[in-house]
């Protein structure tokens, strides 16, 4: 007589539950946007000049703020410094936006057509089309030059978005717009800052706050019913972008453009106790709920730790 296999009804009710859920979210997300999308061609005053005085990032969050090198600098070298990091992270959002718009692709390439969830992930891929215009424009409009990752990170995106699994991804989603996202929440209400970039920021943080959502959702969703082989080198290569992530954050090439000396301020930043506090502030709800849902295990949390994102 056959004996019948052992049945995990709990985790298979939490599945099933999920996947019904899934759809209920997505439904959700949709009000949202219908609610709550922004065109920032026209939303936004690109004609009005730049203000005499405004910082375009906050102080705070300028990557020197705090070191010798920060007491050195004049006022006005200090703003410039923090025009030229705006346009950086600008940079920077352009190519992980590339990254996540072929990753959510891929990820409802085999899905119901019809259904809310893929109708949502093609509103995202929508929003990140407006947002990288956006950013393009933003930079284009600060006079700087635009700040390309290196050629070694670029070619790594490209072979992470080949190779990453389905949690994968929306990992590495959550890395690049949860850090971005808790800055921008500090810099859109900040007076001392540009009126432009406060337009620009706002944007991208109400329309990120979806993007999360669905992001999370699924991920919990993945690392529940992946296979173990999918779940472990979720770990390991999202371990690897965190590393590319917490380096690419900052690009040298500011610091020789605004007339300081790279190799210094470079080893001063990464010396820095405030920029490692605020770069693990930034990653601070990101970790524990990847913590939750059992990504930060193993080899992957001591790369995350190797990153400075996780204390």
């Amino acid at each position: 007589m056959t004996t019948a296999p052992d049945i995990d009804f709990e985790a298979l009710r939490d599945a099933l539950g999920a996947l019904k859920d899934r759809e209920k979210v997505a439904e959700r997300l949709l009000a949202s946007s219908a609610r709550h999308s922004y065109d920032p061609d026209t939303e936004l005053d690109w004609e009005a000049p730049w203000e005499e005085g405004k910082w375009y990032w906050p102080p705070e969050l300028v990557s020197l703020y705090d070191t010798p090198l920060w007491y050195e600098m004049s006022e006005e070298q200090r703003i410039d410094l923090s025009r030229h990091e705006s346009a950086a992270l600008a940079s920077l959002g352009i190519w992980f936006e590339l990254i996540l718009m072929q990753l959510l692709v891929r990820h409802i390439y085999d899905k119901s057509l019809t259904s809310s969830h893929v109708r949502y992930a093609l509103t995202e891929i929508a929003d990140e089309c407006r947002h990288s215009m956006m950013f393009a424009r933003l930079i284009g409009k600060s006079g700087t030059p635009a700040y390309p990752v290196t050629r070694l990170h670029h070619n790594l995106g490209r072979l992470f978005k080949t190779i990453s699994t389905t949690p994968g991804s929306f990992t590495a989603t959550l890395l690049g717009e949860e850090v971005l996202d808790w800055m921008q929440r500090l810099t859109f209400p900040d007076e001392r800052i540009q009126p432009l970039v406060r337009g620009v920021t706002r944007i991208h943080v109400v329309e990120e706050a979806r993007h999360v959502r669905y992001a999370r959702e699924e991920l919990r969703r993945q690392m529940r019913t992946a296979p173990r082989w999918e779940r472990e080198m979720t770990r390991l290569t999202c371990g690897e972008f965190a590393r590319v992530f917490s380096v690419a954050f900052i690009n040298p090439q500011v610091y020789t453009n605004v007339g300081l000396d790279r190799r210094e301020a470079v080893a001063q930043v990464r010396a820095s106790g405030h920029r490692r506090e605020v770069m693990q502030s930034g990653a601070r709800k990101l970790t524990d709920f990847l913590d939750e849902v059992g990504v930060l295990r193993g080899l992957g949390r001591r790369m995350w730790k190797q990153s400075g994102l996780l204390a």
